[in-house]
């Protein structure tokens, strides 16, 4: 999803949510609201520690018995906070689940997408897992472990009135969240339509997903692009006020995010994750959150490769 630094129920939950935080639904920029996830949810049975994977994470992660994690909790299904203020989705559970694996308790901080990743590098955090897209910039600066692959896809309002296509969108107005992957393909769309004599397309930044939401079905914006489970959601959760048009595009492995040079922490993510594939574990949790099959991963993989 998000570039540098890759949706909460939608129609009714994800306005809630919208309300809530200030009312930017990105929650505390400075990452101070938090929810520890010790265990599985009733239907996830909690995943067994294996020993040999957690003897490899670093004294200093695993000493205080937990594993900081920032987040950008506004990108339902994959991660977001219901409207008890629980912390939910994918990343939530697949997290939970890895930090089982390695015997450590995965506290989840509520962050600003785009300080995130500032955030591993400085520390802040011990992980990051918020539908990051793996890309060659980020991986000058950070590791990653894949875990799943998602595509880009536009979201538009019933029946399409405005007759979008992905490939025409010149002096169109579209929605997408600040950070994401997205707005680099927004920007080299819009400056190909200027470079042919055509408007621009009009994009509106806004900083969570689901206030970009909350623009399309009040008809602030045209349509919106983001990761395509992401777009999936919210279909299903607006009580038919939007629809998809077109197929994904763009598909990318989404991946765990670590200081660079993560070395054998690093190892006992991968293998911890790859443990859950292994045991079906990962399969359940995607079909907990209603994620196509089609974006499984059979390896995880540690990048860059060591």
């Amino acid at each position: 999803m998000k570039a540098l630094a890759l949706l909460p129920a939608f129609a009714l939950v994800g306005l809630t949510m919208a309300c809530g935080a200030g009312g930017s639904g990105a929650g505390d920029a400075g990452g101070n609201s938090s929810a520890a996830a010790p265990g599985g949810s009733a239907d996830i049975p909690a995943a067994a520690k294996d020993d040999k994977l957690a003897a490899m994470v670093p004294a200093a992660i695993s000493a205080d018995g937990k594993i900081l994690v920032g987040q950008d909790q506004s990108y339902p299904p994959n991660e977001f906070q219901d409207e008890s203020g629980k912390v939910s989705g994918f990343d939530v559970d697949l997290g939970t689940a890895v930090g089982q694996k390695l015997g450590l308790k995965m506290e989840f901080q509520n962050a600003a997408f785009d300080g995130i990743i500032p955030g591993i590098q400085s520390a802040k955090y011990e992980m990051a897992m918020s539908s990051f897209s793996i890309n060659a910039e980020r991986l000058q600066t950070v590791d990653m472990i894949s875990y799943y692959k998602a595509g880009t896809s536009m979201a538009v309002l019933k029946g399409n009135p405005d007759k979008l296509s992905v490939d025409d969108l010149c002096g169109k107005k579209m929605g997408v969240q600040k950070g994401t992957t997205q707005v680099d393909d927004l920007q080299k769309r819009s400056d190909t339509c200027t470079a042919a004599g055509k408007p621009a397309i009009d994009v509106t930044q806004l900083q969570a997903q689901t206030d970009v939401n909350l623009a399309l079905t009040a008809k602030r914006v045209q349509g919106e692009l983001a990761d395509s489970p992401v777009v999936d959601y919210a279909v299903k959760q607006t009580g038919g006020q939007l629809e998809v048009v077109g197929a994904p595009y763009d598909t990318a492995p989404y991946g765990i995010v670590l200081k660079k040079g993560s070395g054998d922490y690093g190892k006992a993510v991968q293998g911890a994750v790859q443990a859950l594939i292994t045991d079906g574990t990962y399969k359940k949790i995607l079909e907990k959150w209603g994620l196509s099959s089609a974006g499984a991963v059979a390896t995880s993989e540690i990048n860059p490769a060591s």
